[in-house]
């Protein structure tokens, strides 16, 4: 039997770096890379202990192929929506991140005035 395909947004395996923070007032920022990316989501390894449910803070540059929109900086609020454990104790947990709001920064454009000083 077939495994049904039951995604509602395209992936595209990108490799973007991230900044992650788990959603509470102390929370440190961490890096990672994403594995791939859409427009509903993000997938991706981290050393972070997250487990479905966990709300999490992220922002990265989303770039052209996904959008069709020049490349712009986005920030996120999402839960994780899936977890796949540490297979060895050296190995990362893949994670899973359900996009819930976003922000896009526009892109900062330097006139030309700005230019010649």
């Amino acid at each position: 039997m077939t495994r049904t395909e039951r995604r509602l947004a395209e992936r595209f395996g990108l490799k973007i770096p991230l900044r992650v923070r788990i959603a509470k007032p102390a929370g440190r920022e961490h890096r990672a890379e994403s594995l791939n990316i859409s427009k509903r989501g993000i997938y991706f390894a981290t050393d972070l202990p997250l487990s479905k449910g966990t709300p999490v803070h992220l922002a990265f540059e989303m770039p052209e192929e996904v959008t069709h929109k020049p490349a712009s900086e986005w920030r996120c609020t999402g839960h994780v929506v899936h977890v796949e454990p540490k297979s060895s104790p050296q190995g990362a947990t893949f994670v899973g991140v359900g996009v819930d709001c976003y922000e896009v920064l526009l892109p900062v454009q330097v006139s030309e005035l700005d230019k010649s000083m």
